[in-house]
């Protein structure tokens, strides 16, 4: 039975060989990003610096990307710029030279392949959109950002008629203003003019009776030199004048 065990364990561990050796050693080309995806337009995970050695994990067999293990961790590179030695030569990464590298072609999943990598990165809250692919994703957004700028236009438009409205208001405020002066101004004018002319009047009425009553007193002054039996001196006695 221990003999069979042991039987059991060696044919797995023959099986799992392949699996685990198929995996090609390759050089990066140039500072190449290594993406959360077989796309430019996936999020950056890391920079590879130019000349620095990456295991090939697998490519895609409809584009020329692959899946690439650098100083522990995962991405996705593009194999223009990763090559590999083939024969005494390093040869760019190309789907003619998957199966003499030994390299596997794979599939991507961004549900797999980011529950398996990416859990503590930033883009991970998203991964429902960028799982429909980057296209959808950046389609998504763009549409997000038409909609955020034609809130924050309508929002804007808003502010400036509540700003024309305002200044409405206050040119109206400040014609009710003047309108108030004017009409202050034009009541004190009436008050200062009526003022002048009831001191006019009164001055008038004063010359008026001034010159009544001189006249009065003129009258009795000529009244009285016209009595008769008046007489302008003192006559004394024995004075012939007196008896007339």
């Amino acid at each position: 039975m221990k003999n069979l065990f042991v039987k059991i364990a060696a044919a797995g561990l023959f099986m799992l060989a392949p699996a685990i050796a198929q995996a090609a050693e390759g050089y990066s080309t140039a500072n190449v990003n290594m993406r959360a995806g077989p796309s430019t337009r996936y999020p950056a995970v890391a920079v590879i610096p130019v000349g620095s050695s990456v295991e090939i994990r697998g490519c895609l067999s409809d584009v020329n990307w692959c899946d690439v293990e650098f100083y522990g961790g995962r991405g996705w590179v593009s194999g223009q710029y990763v090559q590999a030695l083939y024969q005494q030569r390093r040869i760019y990464v190309g789907p003619q030279y998957y199966r003499p590298l030994g390299i596997p072609v794979i599939r991507f999943s961004v549900d797999n392949y980011w529950d398996r990598y990416y859990r503590n990165r930033d883009f991970y809250r998203e991964r429902d959109r960028w799982s429909r692919g980057p296209d959808y994703y950046y389609r998504d957004r763009d549409n997000r950002d038409r909609d955020r700028d034609r809130d924050r236009d309508r929002d804007r438009d808003r502010d400036n008629v509540d700003r024309d409205g305002d200044n409405l208001n206050r040119e109206r405020d400040n014609r009710d203003r003047d309108r108030n002066w004017r009409e202050r101004d034009r009541d004190r004018d009436w008050r200062d003019g009526d003022r002048d002319r009831r001191g006019v009047n009164q001055r008038d009425d004063r010359q008026r009776d001034d010159r009544q009553r001189y006249d009065r007193q003129g009258a009795d002054r000529r009244g009285d030199d016209r009595r008769p039996g008046r007489r302008d001196f003192d006559c004394r006695p024995g004075d012939p004048s007196c008896d007339q």
